[in-house]
């Protein structure tokens, strides 16, 4: 037993890991938590589920005894999180939602560290660092920075840190966003080991798919607890209320438009080549089913997802018509091909970042660039967008060549980065004032661009507030607005959606559809496979190069089997990696 006070004795079963009763916690006027009931179980995967500002890491830091509630209690492991804070500290391991180690130490000298923090003499625990290095696959590594580390690795190294004192309470705080399928499958792997064990991991997740997975699912929203328990027993009052337009093709985003400004529909998402329809509680089909009628494509059940039971309960996604696409006019360029690369290669010394890359990208196509963590695809997207000079091969967009005309081409595109690229000294309106200035609006157009983004991204509350206290979604809107403010007939999103929320990235692609029917060509990357399924067209990167290059529904069906004969895209993602890293070893 951890040293310090002895533990409550509130405990009502040997099995439960956390009691939460009656938790308030506020921060000024703002309500980030509102009575709170809850328990966590010994041995059980628990998900912490909900929208951007839903009290999910508030929760956790409070879990963690970083933070005190206003009201309530929380006991952990037996121990009150703020009476027996230090032994809190000792029973509960945590890993913040961002990367909380040293970036400039090696992966074995933050392990070091780690332990010191926790009171542990790393030069007699060995074998427990030995154990963690194989556990999280990263024996290999230890001499590296983790600050060279890819983002699947990082999270790895995060979770080898917050185990190293065997804690009896695991609290991973969004551990999947920007992390690759295949990563994430190893995080699983190690989390479901944990859990055999009979260790209580708290998961906080932004990504649906990995809810279904948990055992038990604390949902929240704007502070409440919406809903406890399984996420089959969501999903389950759903039934009957899933629908997919079959076929629809080269009118899906219309189509989907269409379908989600019916009355009776409730949520909707391109998947493939097919629409996918969620209708509200009651509805009949009539309506979807005339659409189905009109376009003359089958309409047939599908099973309901967890996904579709969230969006439901938190009363429907937001609408299919995007008022900034509608206030654009239609994208004209002099030829069909938007942006174009011939055997691109980079190269950072010994190191090929891509290699001997080519494709081309149709107006008005929305391209999709996939991959593992480090496979390339930031290093191909700043190419592309003239950031970074190719050691090789040659790069066009809307016909300029990056190496002759850069200035000329970054006129025509909008960029908006990975890692969120605005000024944290200047305020919200000051961003979009600067943006329109590097864009060379003037006059009367610069104050009308500028009120634009505003009304179309709901900043209006937020202008004199720094990027660095908003929400991620709204932070996450404003770096896209800024990317919008000369209206680009190319744009370039690089994982826009990592970390938000699943209504906030509705929101996203119901702006990025309507830009791709206005003929703008979009090409974005991204870990969300549900997102891949908007792509027109998917390139698949690995160790740097071009695996694959198609359709997501011929994707899929290129890693169909008899046992899985109707794969995801996720499957179809791991798939290809594998085979890729099969030949290699055979070739190598």
């Amino acid at each position: 037993m951890p040293a310090g006070t002895a533990p409550t004795t509130t405990s009502k079963s040997d099995n439960v890991a956390v009691i939460i009763e009656g938790l308030d916690k506020h921060f000024g006027n703002i309500q980030a938590l509102q009575r709170l009931n809850a328990s966590i179980h010994y041995g059980r995967l628990t998900g912490l589920v909900g929208p951007d500002g839903a009290g999910k890491t508030t929760l956790m830091r409070i879990l963690t005894g970083l933070l005190e509630p206003n009201a309530g209690r929380v006991t952990l492991a037996g121990y009150d999180v703020v009476r027996d804070n230090d032994a809190i500290h000792v029973a509960s391991g945590y890993m913040p939602q961002r990367f909380g180690l040293y970036e400039d130490l090696s992966v074995m000298e933050n392990m070091h560290l780690y332990a010191r923090l926790r009171g542990m003499d790393a030069e007699r625990n060995t074998e427990l660092f030995a154990e963690l290095l194989d556990f999280t696959r990263l024996g290999p590594f230890t001499e590296r920075l983790a600050g060279k580390l890819s983002g699947g690795m990082k999270q790895k190294l995060g979770l080898a840190c917050a185990l190293m004192a065997r804690p009896k309470v695991l609290l991973l705080d969004e551990p999947g966003v920007g992390v690759d399928p295949v990563s994430r499958q190893d995080l699983w792997r190690m989390v479901q080991a944990l859990t055999d064990e009979g260790m209580a991991v708290v998961w906080s997740t932004a990504y649906l798919d990995e809810a279904e997975r948990c055992e038990s699912v604390l949902l929240l929203n704007q502070g409440q607890l919406l809903f406890d328990g399984p996420p089959q027993t969501l999903t389950a009052q759903l039934e009957g209320r899933s629908f997919r337009l079959e076929n629809v093709g080269t009118e899906r985003r219309a189509v989907l438009t269409k379908a989600l400004d019916l009355d009776s529909v409730s949520d909707g998402v391109i998947q493939g080549a097919g629409v996918r329809v969620v209708l509200r509680a009651g509805a009949q089909t009539e309506q979807i089913q005339t659409l189905a009628d009109q376009i003359q494509v089958p309409m047939k059940p599908v099973p309901a997802r967890f996904e579709d039971a969230f969006i439901d309960l938190l009363g429907g996604g937001p609408g299919g018509t995007s008022a900034l696409a509608e206030r654009l006019a239609p994208v004209e360029l002099g030829s069909d091909i938007a942006v174009s690369c011939r055997h691109l290669t980079k190269r950072f010394g010994s190191f090929t970042a891509t290699d001997n890359v080519s494709f081309e990208v149709q107006k008005g196509e929305i391209f999709g660039l996939l991959g593992p963590n480090g496979a390339g695809k930031s290093t191909t997207f700043k190419m592309l967008c003239g950031l970074l000079k190719p050691t090789e091969g040659e790069a066009q967009v809307v016909g300029y060549d990056l190496r002759r005309a850069t200035g000329a081409a970054k006129s025509k595109l909008g960029y908006m980065a990975q890692k969120f690229s605005l000024y944290g000294l200047l305020s919200v309106r000051q961003n979009l004032e600067f943006s329109a200035g590097v864009y060379e609006l003037e006059g009367q157009t610069r104050r009308e661009r500028i009120e634009e983004m505003i009304d179309t991204f709901d900043l209006g509350n937020w202008l004199s507030t720094a990027p660095d206290a908003l929400p991620l979604g709204l932070k996450q809107r404003l770096a896209l607005a800024c990317s919008l403010m000369h209206h680009p007939p190319v744009l370039f999103l690089d994982e826009p959606t990592s970390g938000v929320d699943p209504i906030t990235r509705r929101e996203f692609w119901t702006h990025i559809n309507g830009l791709a029917r206005k003929g703008v060509t979009i090409m974005v990357t991204t870990h969300f496979m549900d997102e891949a399924e908007y792509c027109d067209r998917v390139a698949m990167l690995s160790r740097a190069r071009l695996i694959a290059l198609d359709t997501p529904d011929a994707l899929k069906q290129g890693a169909a089997t008899t046992d899985q004969p109707d794969p995801t895209m996720e499957d179809a993602f791991i798939h290809l990696v594998e085979t890729a890293e099969q030949n290699d070893e055979v070739n190598t």
